[in-house]
C-alpha cells in the first residue's frame, strides 16, 4: 500500500501543480517501476495504490526503487506498507488480511519510508532483509494479533504507536451522508427526505477541506440499515451522517447523528423542529454543525456559498426537489422527463427569479439529446438556453456550470468546456461529476492520460457507481494504445455494468490491435445479443474527439478483428 504524504495540502495549495506533479510521478517513475517488478495495480485511490506482486521480493525491491527515485523530488513523498498474505478479489474490489495489514503499515510509515511485517521480512532472502531494522511488536487498530513492525531506510526508524488511523485521515476527514428516512408516512413525500438529504450533500462537498461522497454511492444504503463500520469501509470515509426527516402541514422536523466509523461512536446528533420555510437556515445550521464537529475551518467564500438562500418561496423549493428526483432517476425514462419540465416549469412560475429550477431544465434537455426521447434536433439549444439563464441568475451555482462543461464538450468545444468544468470545480470542489468529467475532457483532448487522475479522483468519490469512469479510463488507455491496460478497464467496466455496448466495442478494437482476434469475436457476439443493430463506426463518429487519426485508429482495430461493423 502506498500513499501521497499530505496530498489534501498540496491540493488545496496549488492543484494545478499537484496534479501536474502526480501525472508526472504516475508515468514517469510509478508505474514503470511497477512494471519492472511483476508489479500489479490493483486498486486506485487518487493518493494512493494498492499493488499486488507476485513474491514479497520484488514487492520490498519495488518499494524501495520507488522512495529512492523520490528522494530529491521537490513535491510528492510516499508512506509505503508491505504484508504478505491472503487476499479476495470479489465486485471489482480486494479484500483480505493482505491488504488490512499493509494499510495499518502504511498508515504507521514516515515520509520516504517502507515499513513491513514480520511475516513478509520472515519470506526474504538474508540479503534483502538486512535491509530492515526493527521487529517491535506492534497492536495495529482491527488486527487481531500483534504485527512485528520493520522499517527502511536504516536511518530513519518509524515511530511506534497503537494509534494508526488511516493515513490521511487527519488531513482531509471523509464523510458520506445517508439518505435520510422519510417518517412522514407517505411514500409520495420520498422526493422530499431524498432532496434534503442531497442539498446537505451539495453544501457540505462546497467545503474544500473535507472529502464528501456522492449520492450516487451513498443512497445504495437507502432503505437499509447497514453497519456503520461496513459503510466506512465500502465506502472509504471516517464519518457518516444519518438521520431523518418528518414533514407535516407547513412544518419539518429533523434529526441527524454524526458517527464515527472506526469506533461507532456519535460524535454529535441534533434535532431540527421547525417551520417548512426555515428549511435552508436548518440546511445551514447542520452543515456548520458537522463542520464544527470535525473541527475544521471555513474560509470566508464557504461561509458565503453555504449560507445562501436560493429562494424565499417554499412551494418553489418542493418543485425543484420534486423535479431534480426526476430527472436524476435511474429509470431514465420519457415520462420522468416530462415530469421534471413540469417541475421546473411551475417553480419559474412561482419565482422566476429562483436560479436552479432554469439549471434543472438544462438538465432535463441534456439527457433528451442524450435519449432522443422527442426526436428533435435542437434538444441541446433549449439546455445551454435554461443553463445561461440560470447562470444569469445566479453566477456562483456549480450545478449550473457542470452543466455548461457537459453542452459545451457535447458540442466539441473542449476549452470551454474546460473552464466551465473549471468553474464548477472552484465552487464545489468535491463535485465528482465535474472531477470526472474534467478527466473525459483530457481523455477527448489528445493528452488521454493526463485524464487518469481525475478520472481516479472521481470514482474515489464514487466508488459504488463509478463504472463511467471506469470505461473512460479504459478509452484513456486505449487511445494512448496501451492496449492490454484498456482491455483490463474495459473488462471490469463490463463487469460492473453488463448492458455497455460502447464498452464492448472499444474493447474490440483494442483486441484487433493486439490480433486477438477470436476474443474479439466473441466479444462482438455479446454486443449483438446487446444491441443487434449497433453499429460501432457510426457511435464512434458522435464522439467529440479533436483528432480525425483517433477515430482512424478505433476503427482499424475493428477491421484488424477481421469484423464487419
Amino acid at each position: 500500500m502506498a500513499d501521497i504524504v499530505g496530498y489534501s495540502a498540496l491540493m488545496g495549495a496549488d492543484q494545478n501543480a499537484t496534479m501536474d506533479a502526480l501525472r508526472q510521478l504516475r508515468g514517469g517513475l510509478f508505474n514503470p517501476i511497477v512494471d519492472q517488478h511483476r508489479g500489479s495495480i490493483t486498486k486506485s485511490m487518487g493518493d494512493g495504490w494498492l499493488v499486488e506482486f507476485p513474491s514479497i521480493s520484488d514487492a520490498v525491491a519495488c518499494a524501495v526503487a520507488i522512495q529512492t527515485s523520490l528522494i530529491d523530488h521537490e513535491t510528492i513523498r510516499l508512506r509505503m506498507g508491505i504484508h504478505i498474505g491472503e487476499v479476495v478479489f470479489e465486485a471489482g474490489d480486494v479484500f483480505g488480511d493482505g491488504v488490512n495489514v499493509a494499510a495499518r503499515l502504511e498508515a504507521l510509515a514516515e515520509p520516504g519510508q517502507v515499513l513491513i511485517s514480520d511475516t513478509a521480512v520472515n519470506s526474504l532472502d538474508q540479503k534483502t532483509a538486512a535491509l530492515f531494522q526493527g521487529g517491535t511488536a506492534q497492536k495495529l487498530k482491527n488486527i487481531e494479533r500483534p504485527v512485528g513492525v520493520w522499517s527502511w531506510p536504516e536511518h530513519q526508524p518509524f515511530k511506534a504507536t497503537t494509534d494508526t488511523k488511516a493515513s490521511g485521515s487527519a488531513e482531509r476527514p471523509a464523510i458520506a451522508v445517508l439518505a435520510f428516512d422519510n417518517l412522514s408516512g407517505d411514500r409520495e413525500q420520498e422526493y422530499f427526505s431524498d432532496g434534503i438529504t442531497e442539498d446537505i450533500i451539495t453544501d457540505l462537498s462546497k467545503v474544500g477541506s473535507l472529502l464528501v461522497i456522492s449520492r450516487n454511492s451513498s443512497f445504495v444504503y437507502k432503505g437499509k440499515t447497514p453497519d456503520i463500520r461496513q459503510v466506512g469501509r465500502e465506502l472509504g470515509v471516517s464519518h457518516v451522517l444519518e438521520g431523518s426527516i418528518r414533514r407535516a402541514a407547513d412544518r419539518i422536523r429533523v434529526n441527524a447523528q454524526l458517527i464515527d466509523t472506526q469506533t461507532g461512536a456519535h460524535l454529535w446528533a441534533e434535532r431540527y423542529d421547525r417551520k417548512i420555510s426555515d428549511i435552508f437556515a436548518v440546511q445551514d445550521e447542520l452543515t456548520r454543525c458537522i463542520v464544527d464537529a470535525l473541527k475544521l475551518k471555513l474560509t470566508t467564500a464557504e461561509h458565503k456559498r453555504i449560507g445562501a438562500v436560493p429562494t424565499a418561496n417554499p412551494q418553489a423549493h418542493d418543485l425543484f426537489l420534486r423535479g431534480r428526483e426526476a430527472v436524476l432517476s435511474s429509470a431514465n425514462t420519457k415520462e420522468m422527463f416530462e415530469l421534471a419540465l413540469r417541475c421546473f416549469n411551475r417553480a419559474i412560475e412561482l419565482d422566476p427569479d429562483y436560479a436552479e429550477p432554469y439549471a434543472g431544465l438544462g438538465h432535463a434537455y441534456t439527457r433528451e439529446f442524450q435519449n432522443k426521447w422527442l426526436g428533435i434536433p435542437n434538444s441541446l439549444e433549449h439546455s445551454q438556453r435554461f443553463v445561461d439563464t440560470a447562470l444569469q441568475k445566479d453566477p456562483e451555482m456549480p450545478y449550473a456550470h457542470y452543466l455548461n462543461g457537459i453542452n459545451k464538450f457535447w458540442r466539441g468545444e473542449q476549452a470551454a468546456s474546460h473552464a466551465a468544468i473549471e468553474r464548477a470545480l472552484s465552487l464545489n470542489p468535491n463535485y465528482a461529476m465535474a472531477i470526472g468529467m474534467r478527466g473525459i475532457n483530457a481523455v477527448n483532448s489528445g493528452t488521454p492520460l493526463d485524464g487518469i487522475p481525475d478520472l481516479e479522483r472521481a470514482l474515489q468519490l464514487e466508488p459504488r457507481a463509478g463504472h463511467l469512469y471506469t470505461h473512460f479510463m479504459g478509452m484513456a488507455y486505449l487511445l494512448a494504445q496501451d492496449f492490454d491496460t484498456a482491455i483490463a478497464r474495459f473488462t471490469e467496466r463490463i463487469e460492473a455494468s453488463p448492458g455497455t455496448d460502447l464498452s464492448r466495442g472499444l474493447m474490440i478494437s483494442a483486441l484487433g490491435h493486439l490480433g486477438r482476434v477470436e476474443d474479439a469475436r466473441k466479444m462482438r457476439d455479446e454486443l449483438r445479443g446487446i444491441n443487434p443493430d449497433y453499429s460501432f463506426s457510426e457511435h464512434v463518429g458522435r464522439l467529440p474527439l479533436t483528432d480525425a487519426s483517433v477515430t482512424d485508429m478505433l476503427l482499424d482495430g475493428y477491421a484488424k478483428a477481421g469484423l464487419d461493423d
